[in-house]
């Protein structure tokens, strides 16, 4: 029972990390307590969202599954912020949760090179500081080179509901209590969190007519770069979703019951995450709001249960009760399932590496939840790239780290091991200072060769992509060829599609600019752009559209890269740079950096600091040239 990588975990992280170990010719373990919840989502029947989406994208551009998934198991699509820039629209997919998980273990029971096992793992095998295998509760032990945890919920997990608590990593199903104790006493930093889930609702009960209709867009777009899009919209049905509020009576009943809610009794210890409250606390931190939004989400195609989006909650069941028939449109409504909460162990990120790979354990990786972040793409894109560097380690190859110019990953995983985490890490677009070239519509442009390379992207998609790229490449470079004067057919022109004139004799890019111009201004402009597919003039009008703002960051980067190796002054006074916070120079101070290379690595320096610091020692070199 030897293998070249053991997957602990079957949740999406573990999947990916599986999948990607396997298809890069690892034998390859997968363990799970459960076999039938392999790729199970255990709380919204939901995949994507704002910069969540970016992350499934990227996922899809190496090879990961997520996307393909999504696409064959969706029933709704939606791009989110679909009126703002294109930096921070975001693709959301409701997904048929029975279907979803189905699929996912087919691909895993399907995949060469994998094996599935449902046992408990209890305790990791360690010589000299090297993982070399895992110890099960039936007391197997199975060896390999490499090990991956992606246990989710499950370290030490206990469920909340009102005053009662149930070791348990999910509603029903057992904790891992004895490897966390084994994490531990590797010497290990763990930390305790918390998130929660909704109740569930007998959708044959909800009056719907009063409700609002939420439906997915006319042209529905697939989440993964191989499904083909034309097909896709042909034949994809989408069910609607719909929403509804709470009200002050909601409200009430919520605050007249805060002394039976774990979160405020002290029964919890967990840090919940901030920006994905449970009812109770919203409540409690939005006493101004008179209602909240409430998303039904449908559950399965068959919309036999509905998902309450926005009442996660861990309240006794008989507020519950209460609080939901409390609630236009579910005045009679049948609870199938009741919400919870749930705690459970994380190790501290800064005990890994870029790679994710344990400092203090060698072989030994971490993805997912166990990592500190909340949600399923973030669990899913560390797992793909644990599995790439366990299997990259293996064959006796480099590692492989996404720089936070090239990917969300890599800004999710930068902020993880550098920064660490004291509540559930979410990504957000807020996060990325390369927003504008790391669109979701990219992500293949960006990261495909990376995935082609590791033989997760066939070479037919990997055409795909360079066509693509110079399709794109060409319509940009016709666009910044081409200039148009001010005489009367062209004034002409522009009133006819609706366009200010213009004065001055001006370059198409600087025309395409404008907020008002639209893709179809842009193929009237210029119809050959017409032999392209929509997806390629689409991108030629972003790309065109946002052209200097685009040459600005990769300015930006290019100076970053040239000026990292930079050596910071011996004697270098770092309270006198304006911008830092008592904690950054608290940092500075303490680990003296040499260069801003190793500035940049220091836990919670952000890239804005490195650009501050960089000003600041050039200012220094000026003034002390200047006084020679």
């Amino acid at each position: 029972m030897k293998y070249d990588v053991i997957v602990v975990g079957a949740g999406h992280a573990g999947v990916e990390a599986a999948l990607s170990c396997a298809r890069m010719n690892q034998k390859t373990l997968l363990v799970s307590m459960l076999a039938e919840n392999v790729g199970a989502t255990s709380c919204n029947p939901a995949v994507g969202g704002l910069a969540k989406g970016h992350l499934v994208r990227e996922l899809d551009a190496l090879g990961g599954e997520m996307g393909l998934i999504t696409d064959e198991a969706g029933i709704q699509f939606r791009i989110l912020n679909a009126t703002k820039g294109p930096a921070v629209q975001g693709s959301r997919a409701q997904i048929d949760m029975d279907k979803y998980k189905v699929i996912a273990r087919t691909t895993v029971l399907n995949t060469p090179n994998l094996e599935l096992l449902q046992e408990s793992v209890d305790d990791l095998i360690i010589k000299d500081g090297v993982v070399v295998g895992v110890r099960t509760d039936l007391l197997n032990e199975y060896m390999a080179t490499r090990v991956i945890l992606t246990t989710g919920t499950f370290l030490n997990g206990v469920v909340h509901v009102g005053e009662v608590t149930k070791k348990a990593g999910r509603y029903g199903e057992f904790s891992a209590t004895k490897l966390s104790d084994s994490l531990t006493s590797m010497g290990l930093n763990l930390g305790r969190l918390k998130t929660g889930t909704c109740p569930r609702i007998d959708t044959s009960t909800i009056d719907f007519s009063i409700m609002e209709e939420q439906g997915g867009d006319v042209k529905p777009n697939p989440f993964s770069f191989r499904t083909p899009r034309d097909k896709f919209r042909e034949e994809k049905k989408q069910l609607p979703c719909y929403i509804t509020y709470t009200n002050v009576d909601t409200h009430s009943l919520i605050a007249s019951n805060f002394h039976r809610a774990p979160l405020f009794t002290g029964q919890i210890d967990g840090v919940g995450p901030r920006y994905c409250p449970s009812i109770e606390d919203k409540i409690n931190r939005f006493k101004d709001k008179d209602r909240h939004h409430l998303f039904i989400e449908p559950q399965t195609a068959e919309n036999t249960e509905c998902y309450i989006n926005g009442m996660s909650t861990s309240l006794p069941p008989d507020v519950q009760q209460e609080m939901i028939h409390s609630i236009e449109g579910l005045e009679n409504a049948k609870i199938v399932r009741y919400g919870y909460a749930i705690e459970y162990d994380y190790v501290d990120p800064t005990e890994l590496k870029h790679s994710l790979e344990t400092k203090k354990i060698k072989n030994l990786y971490l993805a997912g939840q166990i990592n500190g972040t909340t949600g399923y793409e973030e669990a899913a894109a560390q797992g793909l790239m644990a599995g790439i560097n366990a299997s990259l380690a293996n064959q006796g190859k480099d590692e492989f780290v996404l720089r936070r110019d090239e990917a969300y990953i890599g800004v999710l995983i930068d902020d993880l091991v550098t920064k660490g985490t004291k509540e559930p890490y979410r990504m957000f677009t807020s996060r990325a200072e390369y927003r504008l070239l790391l669109r979701e519509e990219s992500a293949d442009l960006r990261l495909s060769q990376y995935g082609h390379n590791f033989g997760l992207i066939d070479s037919d998609q990997m055409d795909k992509v360079n066509i693509k790229a110079k399709e794109i490449k060409t319509g940009l470079q016709k666009l910044e060829e081409t200039f148009y004067t001010p005489n009367k057919e062209f004034i002409s022109f522009l009133e006819s599609i609706g366009e200010a004139k213009i004065t001055d004799k001006i370059l198409a890019t600087s025309l395409i600019a404008r907020k008002s111009f639209t893709l179809d201004k842009l193929l009237k402009l210029i119809p050959e752009f017409e032999i392209y597919d929509e997806y390629i003039q689409e991108q030629i009008l972003i790309e065109g559209k946002y052209a200097r703002y685009i040459e600005k960051q990769l300015d930006d980067i290019r100076r970053m890269k040239k000026n990292i190796n930079m050596k910071i002054p011996p004697n270098f006074d770092f309270k006198a740079v304006r911008g830092f916070s008592s904690e950054v120079i608290e940092k500075f101070e303490k680990f003296n950096p040499p260069t801003l290379q190793a500035a940049s690595q220091i836990s919670g320096i952000t890239p804005a600091a490195i650009e501050i610091l960089h000003i600041y020692i050039k200012m220094a070199a000026k003034k002390a040239k200047e006084s020679k």
